[in-house]
């Protein structure tokens, strides 16, 4: 193709490292933006003066507007150039994130938070592509190590710097911390690869594929953060929302695998690796969300962690993936991705089912200590993914596939976020249920309330504690049936995972480097 002759050199020394630090940063920021504010919901519903069901738009809009973001990212780069997108979307973050940061009122605070997702949308595969670029092709193993690295560290951070913030200063440094980063992502990033800028056609707008993708991914994002509270289907707006979204899917799809120019380039799905390897992605991403946003939940509305402690939990999760990965990195071109992917999701199995083994006496060690295990998978999972799914994929398409794989991942999230929560309160009630008949008003409920009359409770204050114990062991035990099922569904992924041809050597590093 014409781009191959004046495809640059890799960079090296100094240079490499300050502009992969860079990249690495970019993305770092904007994973952490998707979950710093969950935590600090109710201090800012607090501080706006509103309730905290209206404050939950403050992550929604930032979803919907991401997810509309990410699958554009090849059209974007194509017409505009890849550094040229990245380094634009990174400026434009950090100014969406000052907004946020001044905001004097909710609907202000969600029209930023829209900006900083939609504008944010080119950021990780971005990062990533060129993260690819700029790596030798015996070291681009490294390069998706780095990034893999700091996309899955950075969601279990997001919780604890997130309450950090919150519990010791405004909850608007959770958006002004990243205006100094952004600064120096973008100048970095611009002062070392303006001049490897690629080359750019000036394709149509794909008009239809563009509004067909709004209407479903916001149809989607919104139902799935609404349906909770809105008791799911039972709520006629959540039943017109899903009706939206499906039809406008099946829409979308079928306009973009028949217009000459799609936004979204779904031929890509023709390559064997890059399906089965974006499912196993996405399937495996969405139970590991699953289960970082249920436990520090568990943690903080049942047994009396604060934001912090319970974002500090997971800490050496996140410290063991950052130790490990770089080993992996150096491995990965010698194994193959199929064998790395299984040690993931054995590694994920046995965390979960581990927790199964959780009581509400449990210490914070006996906490953290399957959470290390999973820093196992953490070290291994992205890349071993990424080296699947963007096996055989050409240079000039590697945009449009990190675009799609991300947006997979996003969706499969979400779908997570919702479904876990939801299952997590019906299954507590189920338990509880299940407690209350068989403790009834016989003789097991008669003795405990005589026993804590004795300490100097009055019969309120006695069927008070009892209730209070149900519920808490209902919540233990909803909590412990959710990391059983999480342990077998990464089990069966494995299956999933050997479905896939062996990636021919480095993967993406090797389509990159053809």
């Amino acid at each position: 193709m014409a781009s191959q002759p004046s495809q640059p050199a890799p960079l090296k020394g100094g240079k490499l490292a300050l502009v992969a630090f860079a990249l690495a940063l970019g993305t770092f920021m904007m994973v952490l933006d998707t979950t710093i504010a969950n935590v600090s919901l109710p201090t800012i519903a607090g501080n706006l003066g509103v309730s905290s069901d209206n404050s939950t738009w403050v992550v929604t809009a930032f979803a919907v507007a991401n997810g509309i973001g990410v699958p554009l990212t090849g059209f974007l780069m194509g017409r505009f150039g890849v550094v040229r997108t990245f380094c634009v979307s990174v400026v434009l973050f950090t100014i969406a994130s000052f907004l946020c940061g001044i905001a004097w009122s909710l609907p202000s605070l969600i029209a930023f938070r829209v900006l900083q997702g939609a504008v944010s949308g080119p950021m990780m595969p971005g990062s990533q592509a060129l993260l690819i670029s700029i790596f030798p092709s015996d070291k681009r193993s490294t390069a998706l190590g780095i990034w893999s690295m700091t996309t899955l560290v950075a969601p279990i951070m997001g919780p604890i710097l997130g309450g950090y913030i919150s519990d010791n200063y405004h909850w608007s440094w959770i958006f002004l911390i990243n205006v100094p980063f952004g600064i120096f992502v973008a100048i970095a990033c611009w002062t070392g690869l303006k001049s490897r800028e690629t080359p750019t056609r000036k394709l149509p707008i794909d008009t239809v594929g563009l509004c067909l993708l709004v209407l479903w991914v916001g149809s989607l994002q919104i139902m799935l953060d609404l349906g909770k509270n809105a008791d799911w289907f039972n709520d006629p707006t959540i039943v017109v929302l899903s009706v939206i979204a499906a039809i406008g899917f099946v829409s979308w799809v079928i306009w973009e695998m028949t217009d000459a120019h799609p936004t979204v380039d779904l031929r890509l799905f023709a390559f064997r690796n890059f399906s089965i390897g974006n499912i196993a992605f996405a399937l495996g991403y969405a139970v590991f969300f699953a289960n970082t946003l249920i436990l520090p939940l568990w943690l903080q509305t049942q047994l009396g962690y604060t934001a912090t402690w319970a974002g500090l939990v997971a800490a050496p999760s996140g410290l063991v993936a950052v130790i490990l990965t770089p080993f992996v990195a150096r491995l990965s071109g010698k194994i193959d991705a199929r064998i790395l992917a299984t040690v993931a999701f054995v590694s994920f199995a046995a965390s979960y089912y581990l927790r199964s083994g959780y009581t509400t006496g449990a210490s914070f060690w006996d906490f953290t200590l399957p959470l290390m295990v999973q820093g196992v998978a953490m070290s291994t999972f992205f890349l071993a993914m990424l080296t699947i799914s963007l096996d055989g994929i050409p240079p000039e398409r590697l945009p449009s596939a990190t675009g799609i794989s991300n947006f997979a991942r996003i969706v499969a999230g979400s779908f997570a976020a919702s479904i876990i929560t939801t299952a997590w309160d019906r299954r507590e009630a189920l338990h509880q249920s299940r407690l209350a008949e068989t403790i009834g008003s016989g003789t097991p409920l008669q003795m405990a309330m005589a026993q804590l009359q004795k300490m100097g409770l009055n019969q309120a204050q006695a069927a008070a504690a009892v209730t209070r114990q149900m519920v808490g062991q209902a919540y233990l035990l909803a909590s412990t049936d959710l990391f059983r099922l999480s342990a077998w569904l990464s089990a069966g992924l494995i299956v999933l995972v050997w479905l896939a041809r062996r990636p021919s050597g480095g993967g993406a590093a090797h389509a990159a480097a053809d």
